[in-house]
């Protein structure tokens, strides 16, 4: 039995697909008989359009979304065009986007040559990979194969296409047969059995024509008896691109499923697993020495939610036993010890995404972020003192969100103006989240599709849809009033950063004494210099500590002379003081050779 697994346009071109690595190594191992080709035609486009344009497109879904529709659906290209452009646009710092009528022109191209050169006349069964940017490429692709092969059975499964979602694009697309609901392991490979004839019905999570039952999601136990991805078929797709078009690209590993902690409000990122499930150390550690040595690779992105809270500086701690000069990217959640994060750059994290989201202790719980405003301060802190370069989001406009919640957001802005700026997030409202689930909580209501699902699709698909991206109604417009002042701020942050006109703040040890280097957003450098006991209090607070712990640790000076020391430096933005704990913010200068 032969099958074609196919990641379509618009993920991140330097990476291979990991879900199709996956399921490939998973299906080969349990059933080594099948031949499995992975396929990545996001690869040729990218190279075709030009990697930085290509990027461009794939910062946006919608402006992603938008190539293809136009290709599904001809009395659609007004509405798609002027949503590629003015998505990319916005999406691009307001520069100019390459032109939508070439890059669609592209990718028709690319796609078709792609679907001739299958041979579909030989395979058995097709699956394609619908995550973020890739419905509607993955819905042209499914129209080019079953254009000349109407038999052949095309199975669609991914994050894009897990519950409400995949329920009304199978109903509403008939060249999908099958569609796999949720973690696609063992229902694709119970599904190849069905396809053999040794099952007689596909598997409880697999939608088909003329099934009623609604899926029951199946997965794994543990994650540890996976094989290692299989990545053979992107590097020799790499090989075949022209010398002046290859790369070292970036390798996607996974540590866990799911989100440890998965209650905030917003999220409906882990529609696809039920619980949490983690590798042990020990067997991620192989997997990534296997990797490095297999494909020559230095470069890797760990696409967890969040690593696993206990084990993730022990996991960079092996990483760094294998002797080599490791960069990784991974997502963690706030509340790492500034200890760890050394830990972790030592074994080679290099960039990080941090679920910042806020800077107001309310809307922090509003968010049920499960986070304080210390921790998301001294995460910045501890990045930017280790050099790893920080992503992190500012959720704009939530629902309820009040005036004092944006003063105090303001206010915080001052105090870690000096490290890496966050990037502002108009707060969107995704299928199945908390907030979807409970609107009234919310003060929201009249949920419906938002209204860009109307450019990409006729409406006469959309009537029973649920897509991952709604609409409501509530105070949408007075919530834009309120937070611009957020906005400029965070503007002004980025630019000042962007010119090289913001530097850390930074301290230098003299041993008895500290030197403080400032500049403030103004362009004034100042410096400070701290001797004795206020150099030893300091220090003492380079992590959040209690102002009780403070007071104990220093009791040769009383807790209001202490108190005025402090909040001294919190009056100068050196320390940031909030509900009972201290942070110094001043980082330790690198030392040059």
């Amino acid at each position: 039995m032969r099958i074609a697994l196919i990641s379509p346009p618009w993920p991140l071109f330097n990476r291979p697909s990991l879900q199709l690595a996956t399921l490939k190594a998973f299906l080969l191992k349990n059933r080594p008989e099948l031949q499995v080709t992975c396929h990545h035609p996001y690869l040729a486009l990218a190279a075709k359009l030009g990697f930085e344009s290509y990027h461009a497109i794939s910062e946006s879904s919608w402006a992603s979304e938008a190539v293809c529709a136009a290709l599904l659906f001809s009395n659609r290209e007004k509405e798609c065009n002027s949503m590629f452009t003015s998505a990319v646009a916005r999406d691009s710092q307001r520069k100019k986007g390459p032109p939508v009528r070439a890059v669609r022109r592209h990718t028709r191209e690319t796609l078709e040559t792609f679907v001739n050169s299958l041979k579909l006349t030989g395979l058995d069964m097709v699956g394609i990979t619908v995550s973020i940017n890739q419905l509607t490429a993955a819905l042209f692709l499914a129209r080019l194969i079953k254009a000349g092969h109407s038999n052949l059975p095309v199975v669609f499964g991914g994050a894009s296409v897990s519950g409400q979602a995949g329920e009304w694009i199978f109903d509403a697309f008939k060249e999908i047969d099958y569609l796999v609901d949720g973690e696609g392991e063992l229902p694709l490979m119970g599904l190849v059995d069905f396809l053999k004839g040794t099952r007689t019905q596909p598997p409880p999570s697999v939608r088909f024509r003329g099934c009623a039952k609604t899926p029951q999601k199946e997965q794994l136990d543990t994650l540890n008896h996976l094989p290692a991805p299989d990545f053979r078929d992107y590097f020799q797709e790499l090989a075949r691109l022209p010398a002046g078009r290859r790369f070292f690209p970036v390798l996607p590993v996974e540590a866990s499923r799911g989100c440890w902690w998965g209650r905030c409000n917003f999220c409906n990122l882990n529609l696809q697993w039920q619980g949490y499930r983690a590798k042990d150390i020990t067997r991620m550690s192989k997997e990534l020495d296997w990797l490095s040595r297999m494909h020559g690779a230095l470069d890797f992105a760990f696409m967890d939610n969040a690593l696993p809270r206990r084990e993730a500086s022990v996991f960079f701690q092996e990483f760094s036993k294998h002797g080599r000069d490791y960069a990784f990217f991974a997502e963690l959640r706030v509340g790492h010890t500034r200890e760890e994060l050394a830990e972790m750059a030592k074994g080679g994290l290099r960039e990080v995404q941090i679920g910042i989201e806020a800077l107001s202790a309310s809307l922090l719980k509003r968010l049920r972020k499960g986070a304080s405003l210390m921790q998301n301060v001294a995460a910045m802190r501890h990045a930017e003192e280790f050099g790893i370069e920080l992503s992190g989001n500012l959720i704009l406009h939530f629902p309820g969100s009040t005036l004092e919640e944006v003063n105090e957001t303001l206010n915080t802005l001052e105090f870690v103006w000096p490290f890496t700026p966050l990037k502002t997030v108009s707060f969107w409202l995704g299928m199945n989240s908390p907030v979807a689930v409970h609107p009234e909580l919310f003060n929201i209501k009249n949920l419906r599709p938002h209204d860009n699902w109307y450019h990409l699709f006729p409406k006469e698909l959309l009537r029973n849809a649920t897509p991952l991206i709604l609409k409501y109604t509530g105070d949408r417009i007075g919530q834009k009033a309120l937070w611009k002042p957020v906005e400029q701020r965070v503007r002004l942050w980025n630019e000042q950063r962007k010119a090289g006109r913001l530097k850390p703040l930074t301290y230098r040890d003299g041993g008895d004494y500290l030197h403080i280097r400032q500049e403030i957003p103004s362009g004034e450098i100042l410096t400070h210099r701290l001797n004795g006991l206020s150099r030893e209090i300091y220090l003492f607070c380079l992590e959040p500590v209690s102002m009780e712990a403070v007071f104990d640790h220093f009791n040769q000076k009383t807790p209001q002379e202490i108190h005025i020391f402090i909040n001294g430096l919190v009056t100068k933005r050196l320390m940031f003081l909030h509900d009972g704990q201290v942070l110094s913010l001043a980082v330790r200068e690198m030392k040059t050779r």
